[in-house]
């Protein structure tokens, strides 16, 4: 499927998504970097709120209800990082050419399901 046939909510630039996305930031600068890793950690906490109810209210079936909430946190932890990475002066289109490059060497080295940074 080309690009042109999929819809702004189905496919988004990254870079796009984090240049609107600052139109609507406001934190405090002179603590930004802090700010925005406790805004990942918390959101992602959220998210592991949601699936904690998840395992206890429907044994571990994610509801269409569930999923929404879930995708929503994903949301807002996406918001937190491409904060972050404006303020690290780079984009998040990089950051994910760059994640995809390391994690296919690891793939292709054998190593993707190994522990630690360096492998």
């Amino acid at each position: 499927m080309d690009v042109e046939s999929f819809d702004e909510q189905a496919f988004m630039d990254f870079n796009q998504y984090q240049f609107r996305s600052s139109l609507t930031s406001k934190y405090p600068q002179e603590s930004a970097i802090e700010y925005l890793i406790l805004g990942i950690t918390s959101e992602a906490g959220e998210i592991a709120g949601k699936y904690k109810k998840v395992i206890r209210d429907t044994a571990g079936i994610i509801t269409e209800e569930a999923k929404q909430a879930l995708t929503d946190e994903i949301g807002d932890v996406l918001w937190y990082c491409a904060q972050l990475a404006k303020q690290l002066d780079t984009n998040l289109g990089t950051v994910a050419a760059q994640n995809l490059k390391k994690l296919e060497s690891r793939n292709a080295r054998g190593v993707i399901g190994g522990s630690g940074d360096n492998r």
